[in-house]
């Protein structure tokens, strides 16, 4: 990840903060898609991001819809980052970018939350489904939205998006993503007509809880975003029971029932006591989770050839993207018992 130039990011914040000088830049590590650095400039401590220098696929690392989200949950409960200033000159600093207030909190990449109480890794699951429920309960319209997406036939869009990504990659073929593009578009759900604000990647480690309590104060990431289906936001975030701790920090396979650490069912269950009314989870939308991230992780293993990845360790994540797809693939064929229940 290439520092940003310094001269050029001064100049820019002279503009902002006429009264503030002295800039440090430190890179933030763990970030596969957008290149992010904590910014102090004078008194002042921000987060930049940018989209990353290079060719990119179209529609991707979209800053550009990430700031306008955030300033428009900034009218909302939902908690998030307050975004500051956006920058689309690519004279500035090559590519667009933005400003948000830099907020003190904890981030776990982690889901078996190593270090914290079992009382306290339990309320923090649970906040985090409180939340995403918090979220789809939006009216997108009535927060400045409503055209922030396409209504409608939202899981049929995005598999055509994300197959249309995926064959656009020079990279090889993986075979259990090949098979799912083709059962995904033919197991379609009913389209119920739910629309919400879909965040496209809502997992702990897009999420920053307090310093000390159990809760989110912030949520984070929203270069996914768009106006979507609530299921595709859940059906991703249980996740970390579906998948080892190799794959990301899941905690498949660790003994996490005796740590604290909620039960899909009971984390489903919390989801579905605090949202609006919401058709039930299915294997489909949990394959559809994984398919997407699958795809993503394509585009970082692309990314890393090419040497435009945001992290150094990016090379090292590229064989995820066939573990996501596998792990898809179990979802289909022998269902998680709290996907074949009623809610």
């Amino acid at each position: 990840m290439n520092t940003p130039d310094l001269d050029a990011l001064t100049a820019w914040l002279s503009l902002k903060l006429p009264d503030e000088n002295g800039l440090t830049v430190e890179p933030i590590s763990g970030g596969q898609s957008n290149p992010t650095w904590f910014v102090t400039f004078g008194s002042k401590r921000m987060v930049l991001r940018k989209k990353p220098d290079g060719p990119i696929l179209p529609g991707a690392h979209a800053v550009e819809r990430e700031y306008r989200v955030l300033r428009a949950l900034a009218k909302t409960d939902v908690p998030v980052p307050t975004a500051l200033w956006l920058e689309e000159d690519l004279g500035v600093l090559g590519t667009p970018f933005y400003v948000m207030e830099r907020l003190e909190g904890r981030v776990f990449s982690d889901c078996s939350l190593p270090g914290i109480s079992a009382e306290h890794r339990q309320a923090m699951y649970l906040s985090m489904a409180r939340t995403m429920a918090q979220m789809h309960a939006l009216r997108p319209k009535e927060i400045g939205l409503g055209d922030f997406g396409k209504p409608g036939n939202y899981f049929e869009r995005q598999i055509a998006r994300w197959s249309h990504q995926y064959n656009q990659s020079q990279g090889p073929r993986i075979a259990a993503l090949d098979d799912l593009m083709d059962w995904l578009p033919h197991n379609l759900p009913a389209d119920d007509n739910t629309i919400s604000l879909a965040h496209g990647d809502y997992r702990l480690g897009n999420l920053m809880f307090h310093p000390t309590e159990p809760r989110v104060i912030a949520v984070m990431d929203w270069e996914l975003s768009t106006l979507g289906h609530p299921l595709a936001d859940l059906g991703y975030c249980v996740m970390p029971w579906l998948t080892a701790p190799d794959e990301y920090g899941g905690i498949l396979g660790t003994p996490w029932e005796q740590s604290g650490i909620p039960s899909m069912d009971q984390f489903v269950a919390e989801y579905y006591d605090h949202a609006g009314p919401t058709a039930k989870l299915e294997p489909f939308h949990v394959a559809f989770a994984l398919f997407r991230f699958a795809v993503i992780f394509v585009g970082i293993a692309d990314r890393a050839r090419a040497g435009n990845a945001a992290a150094r360790d990016a090379s090292d994540l590229s064989p995820l993207a066939e573990k996501f797809a596998n792990r898809a693939v179990d979802v289909i064929k022998a269902p998680h018992p709290a996907l074949q229940q009623e809610t």
